[in-house]
């Protein structure tokens, strides 16, 4: 991507008029999987795009802040984005589990707070209750230390399983005190009030960013952008960015700008970082 893709909405292209106008009051969020990485059958073998981490070394110290927003803890988003120790990124931060816990470059630390015991409870009971369900071969748990996350993806009929589950993971997540949040070809039981939109909120404010953008993939990064155009009522203009997939069409509806996936999400760094450097004053 040579140059700047222009936003389908007045909205989107207010916001990168912001972004490229005061780059250093901007916070630039990320989700990790399907955005910055691509999706695959196996959770544990996701890795950040190659040109992933050089885009954000170039691009994180043009603005404000970069932070990449997961349901993963923050470390192994760390570890599987190959974020540690790189140059350029000392103000990266990392808001796992949804902003629960935090990573930040410039320490290596994690800060967090205690755990909701309904997540405990939630780990001792799903095994037999996906036997109970008859889930089948295929269907499998990830464990996320503050959520649990039951995928399909590898099902004989993955969409099958999703629905079949929805209801009894409903029925157990209430029981405890939690939520059940679906993505793509997965259920998330995880506490109540830990979403990307409560922790992009959280951080804008923290920081008193000027411009919010943020890019995600999937249902679990509406709320980032309904975030944003929370922020935008209030005057804080923001940009609204979907790595495109044809498993979340609403995602890509409610965009100002969809590009083809992590390949397309790392391009658009790449020349965002770009265009700030050569217009920086010298």
């Amino acid at each position: 991507m040579d140059a700047l893709p222009i936003p389908s909405t007045h909205a989107g292209q207010h916001g990168l008029a912001a972004l490229l106008a005061q780059p250093r009051t901007a916070l630039i969020g990320l989700d990790f999987d399907g955005t910055l990485a691509p999706i695959v059958a196996d959770p544990e073998q996701a890795r950040a795009h190659p040109g992933a981490v050089p885009a954000l070394a170039a691009l994180a110290p043009e603005v404000a802040s970069v932070a990449v927003i997961t349901g993963r803890p923050p470390e192994v988003a760390v570890r599987y984005g190959g974020f540690a120790g790189v140059p350029g990124l000392e103000h990266l931060t990392v808001l796992g589990h949804y902003g629960a816990e935090r990573w930040d470059a410039a320490t290596g630390e994690v800060t967090a707070p205690p755990p909701h015991p309904g997540v405990a409870a939630v780990r001792a009971e799903l095994p037999a209750l996906l036997e109970r369900a008859g889930a089948g071969e295929g269907t499998w748990i990830e464990e996320k230390g503050r959520a649990l996350a039951v995928h399909t993806r590898r099902a004989a009929d993955p969409q099958a399983a999703f629905e079949s589950l929805r209801a009894p993971l409903a029925d157990l997540a209430t029981r405890h005190g939690l939520i059940v949040e679906p993505g793509r070809m997965v259920l998330e039981l995880r506490p109540p009030g830990m979403d990307k939109g409560v922790a992009l909120l959280d951080h804008a404010r923290a920081i008193g960013a000027g411009c919010v953008v943020y890019a995600g993939d999937d249902l679990g990064d509406l709320p980032a952008f309904a975030a944003i155009e929370k922020l935008r009522t209030g005057g804080t203009p923001g940009l609204l960015i979907c790595s495109g997939s044809t498993e979340v069409a609403e995602l890509a509806e409610r965009a100002d700008l969809v590009v083809d996936g992590p390949e397309g999400v790392v391009d658009l760094l790449g020349a965002l970082a770009a265009q700030l450097a050569s217009s920086a004053p010298s």
